[in-house]
């Protein structure tokens, strides 16, 4: 299989469900349906495939109902992974799972200090060569700092304040180098200035549909794949010559999750072209 072949990092949803409460999202009372959770991820993975992508499962585990979201496992930097530390307990399990896979198949391991927070690419999404990191409801922002010292990166953090957009991921999504979608109601004025002044070309995404998880989308090369239900920004992406691919994901976004944060792509995101082509010579 050629190198530049997508990879994603995605989990089965077999012990998956609501088991606790950790943001707006999640409602014990409500639950999720099983069966129809098995069938929307597995409709999720065919779609990835039929794009092209390498799908590489994580062993799901019995306790850790919230290993699904492999988005928060890490951020990918060529062959290293810098691991997430979660900021809520019920979540840390999920550490040593995703660290022994990242060893199992040939990545460097980078930790962060102890005392810092940090949950992988749910928070943490390149542009091209800028990494955008989202802080204050998982992340903070000193592992931002320290990450952008450590790999040598420039990057911008954005303080997000609205709860129900908790991580960056559900409610900014790089398309390319240089465009984006992103909410702006999940951003200060400070946020929406830098995102403006660094990202070249924005699409602006409705509240309604922000709420839908429309921002939390997965990007193949010209495909977009998202959750059903957001006829404005699916016409803005066709307009920017994108094609979407709309799914049903509703047992997932009663965790606070939707398509990205199922995934996560060990070859760099589309948007980090520059990024998964260095690595497609020299990756493991």
């Amino acid at each position: 299989m050629d190198r530049t072949t997508p990879r994603i990092l995605m989990c089965p949803p077999d012990y998956y469900g609501i088991e606790y409460e950790i943001n707006p999202w999640m409602k014990r009372a409500v639950g999720a349906d099983h069966g129809r959770a098995q069938q929307q991820w597995a409709l999720l993975r065919r779609t990835l495939e039929d794009l092209g992508a390498r799908i590489e499962c994580l062993e799901p585990v019995r306790g850790l109902p919230d290993l699904v979201f492999t988005a928060n496992a890490g951020l990918i930097y060529g062959s290293s992974v810098v691991l997430s530390r979660f900021r809520h307990s019920v979540r840390r399990r999920e550490e040593p799972r995703f660290a022994a896979w990242f060893d199992a198949h040939g990545f460097e391991r980078i930790e962060l200090p102890a005392e810092m927070y940090f949950e992988g690419a749910g928070d943490a999404l390149f542009c091209g060569e800028t990494l955008f990191a989202g802080y204050r409801f998982r992340s903070d922002v000193r592992s931002h700092q320290w990450i952008g010292e450590r790999l040598g990166l420039h990057v911008l953090p954005l303080e997000l304040v609205d709860p129900r957009f908790y991580h960056l991921d559900t409610c900014f999504c790089p398309l390319t180098e240089e465009l984006a979608i992103y909410y702006p109601g999940a951003f200060d004025d400070y946020g929406r200035a830098v995102l403006k002044a660094h990202v070249p070309r924005l699409i602006e995404v409705s509240g309604d549909e922000a709420a839908s998880f429309s921002c939390n989308a997965v990007v193949v090369g010209r495909s977009v794949v998202l959750h059903q239900g957001a006829p404005k920004l699916t016409a803005a992406l066709r307009a920017n010559g994108f094609r979407t691919h709309e799914l049903c994901l509703t047992e997932f976004i009663k965790s606070g999750g939707s398509a990205k944060c199922l995934t996560l792509r060990l070859d760099g995101e589309e948007a980090a072209a520059w990024r998964r082509l260095a690595w497609a010579s020299a990756g493991p």
